[in-house]
């Protein structure tokens, strides 16, 4: 008989790993499996990531986001310090351009002293003697942001799960999954080879393929993953100083993007970007990628054709900024117009597995699914990777109490009916 662990966690990112890690301390006694189709972790969202550590200044007071970002701030921090992760904080200027974007700013400071963030108002004067090289009216000084290599940090979490005793099947991709009363089967695939897996719980961390997992057991949901691509250049070594800070722009508030904007990488490297176009296939990072799979997947949803309208402008102009260097570059230009196109070095794209539902809506917050044996983390939008620790720790906390009810259910049945 094969082997039946109590926990497989599905997906190899910070969350899937951050998941697996606090369920290994929780239950050292357990066992526990993470599967990752790729040959090495973190090679989807979490290694297209800019590397910030945010500090929650987005979004909404009470959210899951709000909550999870401001802790996941300090857990983050603490897990980097312990394991000599190397952290920077540079803070993060939000730079006002023009007087929409005042007003817009005032807003966003009046949403940062809601979420107990510490920041300062810059006025023009004060801008310009942090960042010479940055042209605004004005700013916000966000001072507990910082910047980090999340690869770094998800293979050391990584490290301890399996010196606790866990374990991690890289090369093994999901291809279907059944579920019985006591457990869950998965079936893989690994170099053109197929096996099974059992497991008595499952937790699907597995961002761009969060809804296929679902569907895979006949959950009912009404959403779908639509990708999109945020495009990056990487500005020429001579302008490693260029910035003292990360330097964004005043967001509009109807976009769940944040905008094209200067990044200190943790290498020293300064990146500009990402955009947010259509993608036309799930984990395509290159510049040209096309997924008839993925393409009907869109197309037969009708949430895109709604999403696709309501933003169809902003779409286009994307679109267009992608293709053309010299509108991309007006972009940044707003801000910091030293900069010319000869300096857009080619950096890799990422690609944002966003929720969207069928009435055309974006999913802003965190999303789950569940069935009597599976969890499935259906959105992890920005800030996911400041926030993998608490949400592993909710994650946790959600299967210990599916758990309890499930003892429940069994100990309330008659002598004469199964557990």
């Amino acid at each position: 008989m094969s082997k039946i662990y109590d926990y497989i966690v599905v997906g190899g990112g910070i969350v899937g790993i951050s998941t697996a890690w606090q369920l290994q301390q929780r239950y050292p006694d357990k066992s526990i499996l993470v599967i990752e189709k790729e040959d090495s972790l973190s090679r989807h969202q979490t290694g297209h990531n800019s590397g910030v550590i945010h500090a929650g200044v987005y979004y909404t007071p009470g959210s899951l986001k709000a909550n999870f970002c401001k802790a996941g701030v300090k857990r983050t921090l603490e897990f980097c310090q312990k394991h000599h992760i190397p952290v920077e904080n540079c803070g993060k200027l939000l730079v006002a351009t023009d007087e929409q974007e005042l007003e817009r700013m005032q807003a966003l400071y009046d949403r940062c002293q809601q979420n107990e963030i510490d920041v300062e108002l810059l006025d023009q004067t004060a801008l310009a003697e942090k960042e010479p090289n940055i042209t605004g009216l004005g700013a916000i000084l966000v001072k507990s942001t910082s910047i980090v290599d999340y690869r770094q940090v998800t293979e050391k979490m990584a490290e301890e799960l399996i010196r606790m005793g866990g374990e991690i099947a890289r090369r093994s991709e999901v291809v279907a999954l059944s579920e019985t009363d006591d457990q869950i089967s998965v079936s893989c695939k690994s170099d053109n080879q197929a096996f099974q897996l059992n497991c008595r719980f499952l937790i699907s961390c597995a961002g761009l393929m969060a809804d296929r997992l679902t569907k895979m057991l006949d959950i009912q949901t009404d959403f779908q993953i639509i990708p999109y691509r945020g495009e990056y250049y990487r500005l020429a070594p001579k302008y490693n100083q260029i910035v003292n800070h990360l330097i964004y722009p005043i967001p509009d508030p109807d976009l769940p993007f944040l905008g094209v904007h200067l990044t200190r990488m943790i290498d020293g490297s300064v990146t500009v970007g990402p955009n947010a176009v259509q993608g036309w296939k799930r984990e395509g990072y290159g510049w040209i990628n096309i997924s008839l799979k993925d393409i009907k997947d869109m197309v037969q949803f009708s949430g895109f054709w709604k999403v696709t309208a309501k933003h169809l402008k902003t779409g286009l102009i994307e679109t267009k900024n992608s293709w053309w260097k010299p509108g991309y570059l007006k972009l940044v230009n707003k801000y910091c117009p030293q900069i010319k196109a000869r300096d857009l070095e080619p950096y890799p794209a990422g690609i944002r597995a966003q929720a969207v539902m069928k009435d055309g809506s974006l999913v802003h917050d965190f999303l789950f699914a569940e069935s009597p044996r599976s969890l499935h983390v259906c959105n992890a939008p920005s800030p996911a990777a400041t926030s993998a620790i608490p949400i592993g720790e909710y994650i946790c906390n959600k299967v210990a109490q599916k758990h309890a009810l499930v003892k429940i259910i069994n100990h309330s049945k008659p002598a004469s009916e199964p557990a």
